[in-house]
């Protein structure tokens, strides 16, 4: 409760204005009239006089002051109400460097210990948000403003807080008279970033009320406002709101570490050409680093990493830097792990690998294409891979055997011998993908290198087989290391080994929902060309996709037999085509229906296939905001529009090839992405391989593998939020000091320096001090008073 005093209510406040200008007035005039009577006084002798005038200034001034207050009378005002704190909004870090050490325990205990101090304060209102990325999301389990039962804003009554990160740009309206202990901050998912520009650009713009001071708890380590420009970015974001900004710093020193703090690439990377790599080695905390060794490999799908080059790195002043020049023979989404030899005493490991994931690019497809015989079908791909400018072909085909006797010595051959050995010993491996077309490898001495081929297909080249009188089963590849790579089964156990009779292949259920047949089918529509003949071979392999297959022929299983295959196997790709007719679809009358355009959209797919164009991919796939070990993993999934049916993702550790997880989730027509959660997978590479499986997709091939996509990611510890563990105190202060704010550890954000609370009042009572005849009584009795002591003083 609180008492006052204030004119009465009846005056209005000109009157009142007069009425004290007319007072003051005539305490100057008394004044100046005693001044002029005590200089006529002046010769007198004695104390009455002096008695005189002191009569006549007190009476005076009663006189004037008794006639003011009949003017005035004035009233006691009793109010009784509450203190309402202002609004201060608490900013906490959510980043992952907050689970780092800090002045108490880690950074993230030392955070709360600050709001715990902050709770004590009962003359504030406190709103907790956590910042991260984007705007600032409501800490878990807050209340109101001070511990009161209205909700967030966006946020129902008993709700979570809303995930949307708009929802909490404000701050609640409810304004209870006390404060409450705070919450501690939220525990869920760390941010992958720390923002704080973001954080007070929202709250700054927010429709609600304006805080009156901000509080920021964090380590220091921001991504923005940067080392630079902290002072200008931190002005600019409160966008005018001129109010403090507090900091309490929760770290101080930075813990013993040894780590990689940044992989950079100079250029893009593309396959057979060499990318820099500029690695930023760090060692804080006292730590002892002088040479630290590097190592950069290459992930890969079974077996133990690829080492690419090795380095050192001299640290001087806490920082070093060593760049490694390395060289990635396939295109792609690779990935590459960096790790560093920490010296002994290193307290955080977590932060001495990582990984960086490359999207290799082609410079051009080489392809190196081997045929049997000059055929029709084979000079027709022989002129399409030639006609394409981001083709670079490399082709042979068989004009006499190592068994012809020519009848001529070797200077009088034009021909040259088949150079085997040096294209599959030493070559191999600067090709993208092979196209072995009616080639039998027995005559040529091929057969010996049928490994290193199987092995070029598991490092992830990409190979065709093309049928023919002397491919597959008639070309000598069943029961070898190659078979085992393509997608059908070489049966030779059946006979006859080749189909000459022609026919019309059919078109499977996955092949009209495969993105690779989608050109074709878009110029030729369901049906297509008759075929001369075709190889024959058996069932498809675990893993393989069916788009075309025999009108008749079956295999040993009874499902109709594979005309034309996709497979996958490891980190290549192989693609069995059983016929040699596909050059009906360049000249023939049923070509001149698309002007002969279906062939080159045929093997432009095909080829485009091989080398996982995201053209004639079934969908993609990757990790929403990347992966952290630990915490919980979303892949984001979007098929292409117009698929229907069911996406079965299966997740594999690389190295081991060891399946972790295996999702499934309905698509809809509308192509719209759809999430799938992958749990909590520890540090390391992983692949995730996509199939589609079109709705009521059953028989005619409906039951084997559709056609898939793939995409590797890779999880680390901690990320770049732990890459550099010291905190920033000095961009801490530099925040306070440029909004006039203080900054302070966690066991003093309890004495910050925060606006005063507002009374709000809820009863006022107004009561007279007296009735206005007591007011006019006594003016008039102090009027009488001065005017006898004038008279008897001898002034007029």
């Amino acid at each position: 409760m609180t008492r006052s005093f204030a004119p009465s209510g009846d005056l209005s406040s000109p009157i009142v204005a007069v009425a004290c200008v007319v007072a003051a007035l005539s305490f100057g005039l008394l004044v100046l009239e005693l001044v002029r009577a005590r200089g006529r006084a002046a010769g007198a002798v004695g104390a009455a006089p002096a008695r005189a005038a002191l009569g006549t200034a007190l009476t005076g001034a009663l006189a004037v002051l008794g006639l003011l207050a009949a003017i005035l009378r004035p009233v006691a005002v009793t109010s009784r109400g509450s203190l309402v704190g202002p609004k201060v909004v608490v900013l906490v870090d959510g980043s992952r460097s907050m689970d780092l050490p800090g002045v108490a325990g880690t950074r993230r205990d030392s955070a709360e210990r600050a709001l715990e101090e902050l709770g004590k304060r009962a003359d504030v209102r406190l709103s907790r948000y956590v910042f991260g990325e984007g705007a600032p999301l409501p800490a878990d389990g807050q209340a109101s403003e001070g511990g009161g039962s209205a909700p967030a804003p966006g946020v129902s009554a008993g709700a979570a807080p809303a995930p949307d990160r708009d929802a909490g740009a404000g701050a609640p309206a409810a304004a209870p008279a006390s404060a409450a202990a705070p919450a501690p901050p939220a525990r869920g998912r760390p941010q992958r970033r720390s923002d704080l520009s973001a954080a007070l650009e929202a709250l700054a713009r927010a429709a609600d009320e304006r805080p009156s001071a901000f509080v920021v708890v964090s380590d220091g380590r921001l991504d923005r406002p940067g080392p630079d420009d902290t002072a200008a970015a931190t002005r600019a974001a409160l966008e005018g709101l001129d109010v403090p900004v507090h900091t309490v710093a929760v770290a101080t020193e930075s813990v013993r570490d040894a780590g990689v703090r940044a992989v950079r690439t100079s250029g893009a990377a593309v396959a057979h050409q060499p990318l820099s790599l500029r690695i930023d080695i760090g060692c804080s905390g006292g730590l002892a680093c002088d040479a630290v060794p590097v190592v950069a490999r290459e992930l890969r799908e079974q077996g133990a990493p690829t080492t690419l080059a090795t380095g050192t790195a001299h640290v001087e002043g806490g920082v070093g830097t060593v760049e490694l020049g390395v060289t990635l023979d396939r295109a792609g989404t690779r990935i590459l792990e960096v790790s560093i030899k920490a010296p002994d005493g290193d307290e955080l490991p977590e932060n001495d690998v990582r990984y960086i994931t490359l999207d290799v690019a082609r410079d051009r497809i080489r392809v190196l294409h081997v045929a049997g015989r000059p055929t029709y079908d084979v000079r027709a791909l022989r002129m399409w891979l030639k006609a394409d400018a981001s083709v670079d072909v490399v082709a042979f085909f068989i004009l006499r055997t190592p068994g012809d006797e020519v009848n001529a010595s070797s200077d009088e051959l034009a021909l040259i011998p088949f150079p085997v050995d040096e294209l599959f010993s030493v070559h191999l491996s600067s090709f993208d993908a092979v196209v072995l077309q009616d080639f039998d490898a027995a005559p040529y001495g091929l057969t010996k290198h049928l490994p290193a081929l199987a092995q070029y297909v598991d490092k992830g080249g990409g190979l065709i087989m093309v049928g023919g009188p002397n491919a597959f089963v008639s070309g000598n590849y069943a029961r070898t290391r190659l078979a085992r790579v393509l997608p059908v089964d070489l049966d030779i156990g059946r006979a006859p080994k080749v189909d000459l009779g022609a026919f019309v292949p059919r078109i499977t259920a996955a092949g009209r929902a495969a993105p690779v047949l989608a050109p074709l089918l878009a110029l030729i529509g369901d049906e297509m060309p008759e075929m001369p003949g075709t190889n024959v071979v058996g069932d498809p392999l675990p893993g393989a996709t069916v788009l075309m297959t025999h009108p008749t022929r079956t295999t040993a299983s009874g499902a109709p037999m594979p005309v034309l295959s996709l497979g996958e196997h490891e980190s290549g790709r192989t693609i069995a085509l059983t016929l040699d007719g596909s050059h009906r679809l360049l000249f023939s009358a049923f070509a001149s229906s698309s002007a002969g355009r279906a062939h080159g959209a045929f093997w432009d797919a095909l080829l485009g296939w091989l080398m996982r164009d995201p053209r004639f991919e079934p969908a993609a796939i990757e990790p929403r905001g990347g992966c952290l070990a630990g915490e919980e993993t979303a892949l984001v999934l979007r098929p292409l529009a117009g698929q229907r049916g069911e996406a079965r993702v299966t997740i594999a550790r690389l190295g081991s090839g060891a399946v972790v997880k295996t999702l499934t989730a309905p698509i809809g027509e509308g192509g719209e992405p759809v999430e799938l959660a992958a749990g909590r997978l520890e540090p390391g590479g992983y692949s995730a391989t996509v199939e589609i499986v079109p709705e009521g997709a059953a028989g005619d091939g409906g039951d084997q593998k559709r056609a898939t996509t793939r995409r590797d990611f890779a999880c680390e510890r901690g990320g770049d939020e732990w890459a550099d563990p010291r905190p920033d105190v000095a961009r801490l202060e530099a925040i306070a000091r440029a909004t006039g704010g203080a900054s302070v550890l966690p066991s003093a954000a309890g004495s910050l320096s925060l606006p005063a609370a507002t009374q709000v009042a809820a009863e006022r009572h107004v009561a007279p001090l007296l009735p206005p005849w007591a007011w006019t009584l006594a003016a008039a009795a102090a009027l009488g008073a001065h005017w006898i002591v004038r008279r008897r003083g001898g002034l007029a």
